[in-house]
């Protein structure tokens, strides 16, 4: 956006994000980042036009096409789609004791009706990416488009929340994200056997803070660009292959491996003979000096009463 428009020369952008959403904050706060003199246009914050039904009213009023129009009468919902999503707000959705109708969703079939016969994958990462499944290669938009579709077709990926938005309020979603549904188990899986434990503990601790960056829109801040380096760094070792299974709206890891950065040792871990790779006895000490903060504390415990 801000790059169109310093090739036209442009003073503003325009985006129609309502005034209630976090979507006019993602917005602007990249386009100020990107170019801090930009004038912001926002239609929803400026006319009265306060409700879709108004807004469609106008449309019609006015001779101006609005191609999609709910069964029933009235406003659609609100929908966004990417890549890695499509988002359902509005309707009966407002009511959050309500559930979606059937009819909504786009992407995914009912698991009900997904087929009765589960499907494998092998999906193949490289420094934390995707890059094959199944053995195919293909560019990264290439394999989401196919998880997506692979997802869907197995009842993969709706979701049904709400959630906290930056302006204050609660709002109820309903998205669908096969792919991403499906990526997400399968990178931790293959994260498991690859990350160094408190390595892996830290990124546990600071991804929450990472997505809450993301969702109010602060892609372009300096302490996301941090965040950004340091997961990349861990990503360097994140390589090898994990198997999944579909079936019915689950996402099942069933293998992983890394012929070249796994830290899974069978030979430390096995319940049989490990012919002295793992000294048990090394445990006592380990355990009893690990304790003694809560032995100090139980002492002190039992002086006091």
């Amino acid at each position: 956006m801000i790059e169109i428009a310093n090739l036209t020369g442009a003073e503003a952008v325009a985006h129609g994000a309502t005034g209630k959403g976090n979507d006019q904050v993602r917005f602007e706060l990249g386009a100020y980042a990107l170019r801090p003199d930009i004038r912001i246009i926002a239609p929803w914050r400026e006319w009265d036009l306060l409700s879709r039904e108004k807004l469609l009213a106008y449309a019609e009023r006015h001779d101006i096409p609005v191609e999609m129009k709910h069964r029933q009468g009235g406003s659609p919902y609100s929908m966004d789609a990417n890549l890695l999503h499509i988002s359902y707000e509005g309707r009966h959705l407002e009511d959050p004791a309500a559930e979606a109708e059937e009819s909504m969703w786009r992407w995914t079939v009912s698991p009900e009706a997904a087929p009765d016969a589960a499907e494998y994958l092998d999906l193949e990462f490289e420094k934390g990416d995707l890059v094959a499944i199944n053995g195919r290669r293909m560019p990264a938009d290439a394999l989401l488009a196919l998880l997506n579709q692979l997802g869907g077709k197995h009842g993969i990926g709706r979701i049904d929340l709400v959630e906290n938005r930056y302006v204050g309020m609660k709002s109820r979603g309903c998205y669908e994200t096969p792919g991403g549904t499906i990526l997400l188990p399968a990178h931790r899986a293959i994260e498991s056997i690859t990350l160094d434990r408190e390595v892996a503990h830290l990124k546990d601790d600071l991804m929450p803070r990472y997505a809450s960056l993301i969702y109010n829109g602060y892609w372009w801040s300096p302490e996301r660009l941090a965040l950004q380096t340091l997961i990349d760094h861990t990503q360097q070792s994140v390589n090898g292959w994990v198997r999944v299974k579909l079936y019915k709206g689950n996402v099942i890891v069933v293998g992983r491996d890394s012929k070249t950065d796994s830290l899974f040792d069978s030979t430390i871990a096995t319940f049989e003979d490990d012919a002295g790779a793992y000294d048990q006895k090394d445990a006592g000490g380990f355990i009893k000096l690990n304790a003694l903060r809560m032995r100090i504390a139980a002492n002190l415990a039992s002086r006091k009463r």
